[in-house]
Parts: C-alpha cells; sequence; structure tokens
C-alpha cells in the first residue's frame, strides 16, 4: 500500500506539480481512502521521501550489530545502506530528486532527513569514542564528513540522470573521509583558531564548482530554521 500511494502521489505531482496536489487526490488516484493515507504517511511531504524510516531503522540495525575495530569504516558502509536504497529504483530517486530541486518546502525536509542519518552516524561514534575531551566533537565532525562525502556522490549521480554506476563516486568520497579519519587522533590546534565559528554562533564553507562539499557549523542550541536558512542561503538555487 506504502508503494500504490508513493506511485499514484509522484503521478500527480508529475502531472499538476506537488503544490496543487491535494492528499484528496492522492487517495482518489490510489483508489483508497484518506485514512489508509495517514495510516502510512502522516503528511504529503512524507510521501515524497517513503523509504527513510525503513533505511534509518536498518542502518541503526547495522551499527548496532557491527565490532568495534574500525568506526570509521563502519559509519561509512553504513552510509552506503542509504545509496543502495537510492539506486535500487533509479527512475524513483531520480524524480525526487528533480521534485525536491522545485519545492523548497521539500528541500527543507529532505534536510531534516539527512540530519537524521547525520545523528545516527554520530551517536555510533559517540559510543566508540565517548563524550569526554575531543570524543563528542570528533564524532560529529566525522559523521558530518561521511554524510557530505556521500552526498556529494549521490548528487552527481542523480544529476546525471541515474546513469552508470552510483557506487563509483561515492566509494571514492567516502575513501577520502577514511583517509583522512583514520589516521590517529591528535591534538586540535584547530579548535583555538579565531577565524572559527564563534559560540552561539554558525558558520558554512564551500568548495567552489558544481561539485562543491557544504560544511555547516553550528552550536547545539541553534533552530533548525536558522540552520536550514544559511544552508539554503549557500546552496542557492542549485
Amino acid at each position: 500500500m506504502r508503494e500504490v500511494l508513493a506511485q499514484a502521489a509522484f503521478q500527480l505531482f508529475l502531472e499538476r506539480g506537488f503544490e496543487r496536489t491535494t492528499v484528496d487526490d492522492i487517495v482518489a488516484r490510489a483508489g483508497v481512502g484518506r485514512r489508509s493515507f495517514f495510516r502510512y504517511f502522516p503528511s504529503k511531504e512524507d510521501v515524497v521521501f517513503p523509504d527513510h524510516e525503513r533505511c534509518l531503522a536498518e542502518m541503526t540495525e547495522f551499527l548496532a550489530a557491527v565490532d568495534d575495530s574500525d568506526p570509521v569504516g563502519a559509519v561509512c558502509d553504513a552510509a552506503r545502506i542509504v545509496l543502495r536504497m537510492y539506486a535500487a529504483d533509479p527512475e524513483f530517486s531520480v524524480q525526487r530528486y528533480r521534485l525536491t530541486r522545485e519545492v523548497p518546502g521539500l528541500r527543507t525536509y529532505e534536510l531534516s532527513v539527512v540530519r537524521r542519518y547525520e545523528q545516527t552516524l554520530a551517536g555510533h561514534l559517540r559510543g566508540r569514542f565517548g563524550a569526554d575531551g575531543d570524543g563528542e566533537l570528533r564524532a560529529e565532525v566525522i559523521a558530518a564528513s561521511v554524510v557530505a562525502a556521500h552526498n556529494n556522490g549521490l548528487r552527481l549521480w542523480l544529476r546525471s540522470g541515474g546513469a552508470g554506476d552510483p557506487e563509483a563516486a561515492v566509494d571514492h568520497a567516502l575513501d577520502l573521509v577514511r583517509g583522512v579519519w583514520e589516521r590517529p587522533a591528535g591534538p586540535s590546534p584547530a579548535l583555538e583558531n579565531p577565524a572559527l565559528p564563534a559560540a552561539g554562533r554558525s558558520g558554512i564553507t564551500a568548495g567552489p564548482g558544481d561539485n562543491e562539499v557544504i560544511v555547516m557549523v553550528a552550536s547545539k542550541g541553534t533552530p533548525m530554521w536558522r540552520v536550514v536558512q544559511q544552508i539554503e542561503a549557500a546552496v542557492g538555487e542549485g
């Protein structure tokens, strides 16, 4: 039923546009009642991402079972679970990517989903590194790096229309992350760098070009709307 509803929704989104499609339109196309829709999806936005809850559960289960010998490698492998979910249905994934580029509300929703993946990875790493000293910081930064690397490779594939092997670009990006973060932890002089964002403020750095990687640094208490606002400003319409 989830697949039937998602398929009906996307047919309508492509025909009429996301904003002009209602839940009533979706259930009419699917031939079910409104109660059936809300049994599977809390909102119209959720139907655009029907597989992420299952993917998050699979990632959590994977990390719970993995050994402690290679924590960075483990979170990189966990990120590949998301890649396989996208690669399993290239046509749907490309349609969703194009739709989220066109609808600002969906881009915001997508960022909240990505943040949940990042928190899952960071939580696993905190359990390995500890919460004292640089352990928590290291966990957060590595998790953010893994998500940024994975998403950069994934977007290259989606922008191509789903052509070729999506794993190649993602594997290359994740190998770069492992090359940096699997080194033994040392002192962190950058923490004393006054150029870094001050406590309670946030900052974004981005590389030039179409294949840029954006890193967002924000204090824990920063409101989500502020984080999303700054990310949107950095990515622009790209």
